[in-house]
């Protein structure tokens, strides 16, 4: 087993990429955006592997933040896309409980790594 996947972090950031894809496939967005959203969602859970496998605290502190980074741009794309009326309030609702919970589970993941 790769430390990354022992993570809670991780397996949360890998639901939220798969419920993202999900709304992507269920919504009609333009290719920009579809991309972007796709690419962000994917880089929370690539980035916190990817960290995961470096040796010093700084570089993998490092990865979590890009990864951290990432959910920050989810949900901006998220909330212009509701201002937008491509999503549902209570659909945004849930992505941004979703990303509050990830950036939880990061800065825990941060504290004891």
């Amino acid at each position: 087993m790769f430390d990354f996947e022992k993570l809670t972090v991780y397996k949360k950031a890998k639901i939220f990429n798969a419920s993202i894809r999900a709304f992507i496939k269920a919504t009609r967005l333009d290719s920009t955006t579809n991309d972007q959203l796709r690419r962000a969602a994917f880089s929370v859970v690539l980035n916190l592997a990817e960290g995961s496998g470096r040796f010093s605290k700084p570089d993998r502190r490092n990865f979590y933040v890009i990864a951290r980074s990432s959910i920050f741009e989810c949900i901006a794309i998220l909330d212009v896309l509701k201002d937008e009326g491509m999503v549902e309030e209570n659909i945004f609702k849930d992505y941004y409980n979703q990303g509050e919970e990830l950036l939880r589970c990061a800065r825990h993941t941060l504290l004891i790594q």
